[in-house]
C-alpha cells in the first residue's frame, strides 16, 4: 500500500467541494417538497357574491391560507354556484362540497333547535355573550349533539361573529304599533317565522338574494334580512322607505362554518387547528368590518336615499317578548330543545347580570358629546 501526502490546501479544497455538492443536492431536493400542491377545499356560502357576508367569508379564507403557509387553499363560491343557499349543509354532508359558510337558521326545517344556535329567543343576552356560551356554557357540546347524534350529519362545525341585533325591517309605512304587523306578508327565517306568525303576519322564508324581487312582485310587502350594508346592496331602499331598527326577533346570530367530517378529519392536526381557530380570528375581523360598513351605509341610506330610519317603539318590542312567551311552551316539549334553552337561560342570568350591572350608560355619554343626534 502506498501513501500519498495530502496537503492542507488540497484537503480544504476537497472538503469545500464536498460540502458544496451536499448543499447543491439539498437545494435540488427542496423544490420537490415546496412544489407539493396545496390541499384545496371547495367552500360554498349562502350569500350572493355582492353581499358583505361573502366578503366576511373571504376574510376567513385569507387568514386560513396565510396561517397554513399555503398548504391549505379554500375555493370560496357564492350561493347557487353548486347548490342553493339553503342546501349547503346537505351538500357538505354528502361531500358535494367540502365546506360551507352559512347560518344555522337556514337548516331550521330539520330541527327547530337549530335556531337556538343563532336566532333563538332573547333572554337578555347579546350575540357575543351567546358566542361565549358556546365556549364556556356547553353550547358546542349541544351543537355537536344536534348535528351528529340527533340528525346524524357527517359534518363538523364552528360558529363565529356575534352579529348586532337585526333590524325589525323594511316597511311601506312606519311601524308605530304592534297591530300593524298583523296581516303583513313578511320575510324572515327560523324561529322568527314562528314569532311573526304569532303576531299575525304571514311569513315567507326566502334567501337574501330573492327578497327584493319578491317585494317587487308583491309576494311579500315587508321584510328583514340582517344589516344596513346587506340591505342596501340588495336594493331594499328601492322598494321601501321605512327602516325600523332594533328588534327581539333575531337579537343574536352568528356565522356557521361547516366542514365535511371525513374531509376535515383527513387533514393533519395542525391544519384542523387552523380551520378551527381561524374561525376565532375571523370573528374579530368580521366584527370590526361590520362596525365600519354598517354605520357608514346607514348614513348613506338616510342622506342619499331618503330612507326614514326609526327605532322600533318599546311597545312593539314588548309585544315581541309576549309573542316569544306564547310560542315557547310547545317547543319546550322537545327534550333536546328544552335542555338547550335551560342552559342558555342559566348562562344569561349570570353573565348578563354582570354585564348590565357593570356597563355604564353609553347613551348618556353619547348624548353629552352629540346632543340632539339621537
Amino acid at each position: 500500500m502506498t501513501s500519498t501526502p495530502i496537503s492542507r490546501r488540497r484537503f480544504l479544497k476537497n472538503t469545500s467541494l464536498a460540502g458544496a455538492g451536499a448543499a447543491a443536492a439539498t437545494t435540488l431536493a427542496a423544490p420537490a417538497v415546496l412544489a407539493q400542491a396545496p390541499i384545496v377545499l371547495k367552500m360554498q356560502s349562502s350569500w350572493p357574491s355582492s353581499d358583505i357576508f361573502q366578503e366576511m367569508a373571504q376574510q376567513y379564507v385569507d387568514r386560513v391560507q396565510e396561517m397554513s403557509g399555503g398548504r391549505l387553499k379554500i375555493d370560496l363560491l357564492p350561493a347557487g354556484a353548486v347548490v342553493g343557499a339553503f342546501q349547503v349543509q346537505d351538500a357538505a354532508h354528502d361531500g358535494i362540497i367540502d365546506a360551507a359558510h352559512t347560518v344555522p337558521v337556514y337548516w331550521y326545517g330539520k330541527n327547530k333547535a337549530a335556531s337556538l344556535f343563532g336566532t333563538g329567543p332573547v333572554f337578555g343576552g347579546d350575540a357575543n355573550q351567546m358566542i361565549a356560551w358556546l365556549y364556556h356554557g356547553g353550547g358546542y357540546d349541544f351543537y355537536r349533539e344536534l348535528t351528529q347524534d340527533v340528525l346524524g350529519l357527517n359534518i363538523v362545525g364552528f360558529l363565529s361573529f356575534g352579529m348586532p341585533a337585526q333590524p325589525l325591517g323594511w316597511f311601506k309605512n312606519e311601524i308605530t304599533d304592534a297591530s300593524q304587523v298583523s296581516g303583513l306578508k313578511y320575510r324572515t327565517v327560523g324561529l322568527a317565522a314562528d314569532l311573526f306568525q304569532a303576531m299575525g303576519a304571514s311569513v315567507a322564508q326566502l334567501p337574501g338574494g330573492e327578497i327584493v324581487p319578491a317585494m317587487e312582485r308583491g309576494v311579500i310587502d315587508a321584510f328583514e334580512f340582517n344589516n344596513p350594508t346587506s340591505d342596501m346592496r340588495f336594493g331594499a331602499q328601492d322598494v321601501a322607505k321605512n327602516y325600523m331598527l332594533a328588534s327581539y326577533h333575531q337579537a343574536s346570530e352568528s356565522f356557521e362554518y361547516i366542514f365535511n367530517k371525513d374531509k376535515f378529519e383527513s387533514l393533519d392536526p395542525d391544519l384542523q387547528a387552523i380551520l378551527r381557530y381561524g374561525v376565532e380570528a375571523a370573528h374579530l375581523a368580521n366584527f370590526a368590518y361590520a362596525m365600519d360598513q354598517y354605520s357608514s351605509d346607514l348614513q348613506k341610506l338616510q342622506t342619499e336615499n331618503g330612507v326614514n330610519v326609526k327605532r322600533t317603539p318599546d311597545s312593539v318590542l314588548q309585544a315581541q317578548l309576549e309573542a316569544w312567551d306564547k310560542i315557547m311552551p310547545p317547543l319546550m316539549e322537545d327534550e333536546f330543545f328544552a335542555k338547550v334553552v335551560d342552559s342558555q337561560k342559566k348562562w344569561v342570568e349570570r353573565v348578563v347580570f354582570y354585564s348590565l350591572q357593570n356597563s355604564p350608560d353609553y347613551r348618556m355619554a353619547y348624548n353629552h358629546y352629540f346632543p340632539g343626534k339621537l
